[in-house]
């Protein structure tokens, strides 16, 4: 195990132990929006609720394909989201949207499915927990060559699958920790690479005030397929959050390139040192049915 997955989980061990001795007052909801820069937060949309998504991934910042050439980036369109989540009833939302895709499985059709399973109560759960599971189908035209990776012989080929479970908690007013451990599954590789691997993931905010707060993702991968030798990152992000009332607007930066869950969790080659991150917004506008 790399330093930098130790780290990585030493502090998800710490964050972890400091919500045992949180202030049971629950003050508001672990995260304004469903999503945490990469990741999906513990949210559920309540019932009824509709919820339009735009998310966007620029090119690199800086390093061999960014600077001012390119403008840092912002001439380039790495990933790009379009879609929408519906909440069935208030503890299960579906979501569907189209990513451009970042792997050699690219143009991505996604589902989601979203169950909350418990909520944060003052003195009685110190955790909410939601089940997320996430469907990936790639509409490449199969290739002609049978010794391709692209040549789906049969549909399920095209099938990336991934699942989580969130834990979140509010300690006191303004901090919010997340941990999330998953599972990511693609029926479709190279002769030299794994199916599937298991995964987990730190999220973190800090609320400033009623509208603006700092969020954090990162996530650590278990496989010796995924390290900085075969030329993988650990997706790390940090971003800005505003609430402005029917709109959630977050600014981020991360070194991951794509958006969906099995799509950027596998396919982060960017490396922070090196300066290969990317900024990137999203836009979510809320209608309630």
């Amino acid at each position: 195990m790399t330093f930098y997955k130790k780290l990585f989980l030493f502090l998800l061990c710490a964050c972890a132990s400091i919500s045992y001795a949180q202030d049971k007052e629950f003050i508001h909801d672990a995260f304004k929006d469903t999503r945490v820069i990469n990741s999906h937060s513990v949210e559920t949309l309540a019932k009824h609720q509709l919820d339009v998504r735009i998310s966007h991934r620029f090119g690199d910042f800086a390093g061999d394909r960014g600077g001012w050439p390119n403008f840092y980036g912002l001439e380039s369109a790495a990933d790009v989201l379009i879609g929408a989540d519906y909440g069935v009833t208030d503890n299960f939302t579906v979501g569907l949207n189209r990513t451009k895709g970042v792997g050699v499985m690219s143009r991505l059709i996604n589902l989601s499915l979203k169950h909350r399973l418990t909520r944060q109560s003052a003195g009685v759960n110190p955790f909410s927990i939601t089940f997320l599971g996430e469907l990936s189908v790639t509409t490449l035209p199969s290739s002609d060559d049978p010794t391709s990776i692209l040549f789906f012989d049969v549909f399920s080929h095209r099938f990336i699958y991934s699942s989580q479970v969130l834990i979140a908690t509010v300690i006191g007013n303004k901090f919010t920790i997340q941990v999330s451990p998953g599972y990511v599954h693609r029926n479709l590789v190279d002769a030299l690479d794994v199916n599937g691997f298991f995964n987990v993931g730190l999220q973190a905010k800090y609320q400033f005030n009623k509208a603006f707060a700092l969020i954090f993702d990162g996530t650590a991968l278990f496989t010796d397929t995924r390290t900085a030798d075969t030329g993988h990152h650990l997706p790390i992000g940090f971003g800005l959050e505003f609430d402005t009332g029917g709109h959630v607007f977050q600014i981020n930066a991360t070194n991951a390139t794509g958006l969906a869950t099995g799509d950027y969790i596998p396919n982060t080659r960017g490396n922070w040192a090196d300066g290969e991150f990317r900024l990137g917004f999203t836009i979510s506008r809320l209608f309630n049915l």
